[in-house]
């Protein structure tokens, strides 16, 4: 893997994994779904690079309610709920806690998805290939829950997209996704905001000015020189 550094910011983020994508053969017709709200401005610019249209799937972590950024699970659309736990984690009433903490995020999900999806229909995913695109993995949780909702959906074949990841959670991926595609994965990972310069929190204005402007792009016209060569690139140490 190349030195680990530090993105400037998600837009260049995106950029540099969409080169990455460009490098390997996605089995057409193809999908970009981004984890909102971060992992959209990553993925708008990995859509707009590969030419492929956008969309968002909804997940939500839920954390330990007196540590947020620990997650011990986590929700998507299509009702999809993962329980996860940290090894470890002392609570004699966490399921019940979990139970109710999904209950809160449910609303939040139905909430976004109003709002994000402005009256149009989410894509359709049956017989795709989806690309799963988040600004950073942690635990894997909310990863996770996105390919076993774009799985329940009718995915043809799945990947898992990061500019960043743990390793922890690089290796949790691998068993559910059919492909997994990290840039960097640092021996030590305490949050994803310290490997961006700038990473200031979207907000839904934000990721509903993002999908508007690539629902308006113009659908790309064929390249016999694009991603969809018949050459199947060669894998390299990103790709898991």
């Amino acid at each position: 893997m190349a030195f680990a550094h530090r993105f400037k910011d998600r837009a260049a983020a995106g950029i540099e994994l969409a080169r990455e994508l460009q490098r390997r053969y996605l089995q057409p017709p193809v999908i970009i779904l981004g984890l909102p709200r971060g992992g959209v401005a990553v993925a708008f610019e990995v859509a707009r690079l590969l030419q492929e249209p956008l969309d968002v799937l909804l997940v939500r972590k839920i954390g330990l309610p007196a540590q947020p950024e620990l997650a011990i699970g986590a929700i998507a659309s299509g009702n999809i709920t993962v329980y996860e736990p940290p090894v470890g984690t002392a609570m004699p009433d966490l399921a019940a806690t979990f139970d109710r903490l999904v209950a809160l995020e449910r609303r939040e999900i139905a909430r976004r998805e109003t709002i994000f999806r402005a009256g149009l229909a989410p894509l359709e995913l049956k017989g795709k290939t989806v690309v799963l695109v988040d600004d950073g993995i942690a635990t894997g949780s909310t990863m996770i829950a996105a390919i076993r909702s774009a799985r329940k959906a009718g995915a043809e074949s799945i990947i898992a997209a990061a500019p960043v990841a743990s390793s922890e959670a690089a290796e949790l991926i691998r068993s559910e996704a059919d492909t997994i595609v990290i840039l960097q994965t640092p021996a030590a990972l305490f949050a994803i905001g310290q490997w961006y310069e700038q990473f200031e929190q979207l907000e839904d204005r934000e990721v509903c000015d993002l999908l508007a402007l690539s629902r308006k792009r113009p659908a790309p016209a064929p390249d016999p020189t694009s991603l969809h060569d018949a050459r199947r690139a060669t894998p390299t140490e990103v790709d898991r």
